[in-house]
């Protein structure tokens, strides 16, 4: 039962992203282009099956929803991913290089295998699900989940005062949503408002905040709701 929950919960958390970036793009349609964030095209490897997944490994890679993935040990001579215990979660915009990418058989998920990043933290290595193989058919999160370039230099033309803030995992005012989540991870939107102008929950590894943004900019950071 615990696996069968960590297991859809990194895939819950995938959905919530795939929805935040829907609501980005929406925004994008919507405002002027003004904002240099709009310009901004990062590089994608479109893995089609384990070989071309590979590439994973030619360049250090950034986590770019923190806390939405969770990672697992990994036992090198035996090739085998223990999925009874989580050992993580990926940190916002934390720096990997990965070793290898394998598959692995997940309790509680017959007929589908997952693709594995192998990744060496603290001397020991882990693996994170980037993707998942049912029959002959491969279906791929890696682009979604990964920068392949330093987000530092993509977002370059971020002041130094936010670069210094999302370094150290802090939101300040006038911060916006995208700066926010690279700063503290997967925010989950109320109801209420559009991208830009809403209140957002982040769990934030455990301690939460809640920030309302206005014109895409924080007007407000408290504590947030627990989870």
């Amino acid at each position: 039962m615990i696996v069968a929950i960590l297991v859809s919960g990194c895939r819950l958390a995938y959905i919530l992203y795939q929805r935040h970036e829907s609501q980005i793009e929406e925004a994008k349609k919507q405002a002027p282009p003004l904002n240099p964030d709009y310009y901004v095209t990062p590089k994608k490897l479109y893995p089609y099956d384990l070989k071309s997944a590979q590439q994973l490994t030619q360049q250090p890679v950034w986590v770019k929803v923190g806390y939405a993935y969770t990672f697992y040990p990994y036992d090198p001579p035996r090739h085998r991913v223990d999925f009874s215990q989580e050992a993580g979660k990926l940190l916002p915009i934390e720096k990997l290089q990965i070793k290898e990418v394998i598959t692995a058989d997940a309790p509680q998920s017959p007929g589908e295998r997952q693709v594995m990043a192998v990744f060496e933290k603290d001397g020991k290595k882990y693996a994170f699900s980037v993707g998942s193989i049912k029959g002959i058919d491969y279906k791929f999160y890696s682009d979604d989940m990964l920068f392949i370039e330093d987000p530092h230099e993509l977002y370059k033309h971020w002041p130094g005062d936010i670069w210094d803030a999302i370094d150290k995992h802090q939101v300040k005012a006038g911060m916006s949503e995208l700066q926010a989540d690279f700063s503290i991870g997967l925010g989950i939107p109320e109801k209420s408002g559009e991208p830009g102008n809403r209140t957002v929950n982040y769990p934030n590894g455990g301690n939460p905040l809640s920030i309302t943004y206005h014109d895409n900019k924080a007007v407000e950071i408290k504590p947030g709701p627990s989870s």
